[in-house]
């Protein structure tokens, strides 16, 4: 096998292998610490609206957005990979800002399997489970 091809499995195996790790240990993380009736809420409490330094805001929603389009593309490489593919691209997006993601979130959830695999993990972290999507 020429040399070149051999990184690139091992550099492609290795970002799988942590994309594997990120999502094991970061998924459940996220998903415990969002409220029960998160796809249910008429209004989103905006954070950037807090009145402390907006330069900080500012870096804050840049480091939120590149971690969420990591997620999303690790979700899309993970869906042909070992992984939790459909969690992470579901993580990644509601990490980002960007118009219409909250119909994009409330449908996402309302797929099949994808609101049992949420509250199967809040149950294991003995939390309530989500309310589903009121539409």
């Amino acid at each position: 096998m020429d040399a070149h091809l051999e990184v690139l499995l091992f550099w492609a195996s290795g970002l799988s292998l942590a994309g594997l790790v990120a999502t094991v240990v970061g998924v459940p993380w996220v998903v415990a610490r969002l409220p029960h009736d998160y796809f249910n809420q008429a209004h989103r409490a905006v954070w950037r609206a807090w009145g402390g330094e907006p330069w900080f805001a500012l870096v804050l929603g840049g480091i939120k957005n590149l971690v969420g389009a990591l997620l999303v593309l690790l979700g899309v490489i993970m869906l042909v990979t070992p992984g939790q593919g459909l969690l992470t691209l579901l993580v990644g997006l509601l990490l980002m800002n960007f118009p219409g993601k909250y119909q994009l979130e409330r449908w996402l959830v309302g797929r099949p399997g994808v609101l049992a695999a949420l509250n199967w993990l809040r149950r294991r972290g003995g939390h309530l489970p989500f309310d589903p999507p009121a539409y």
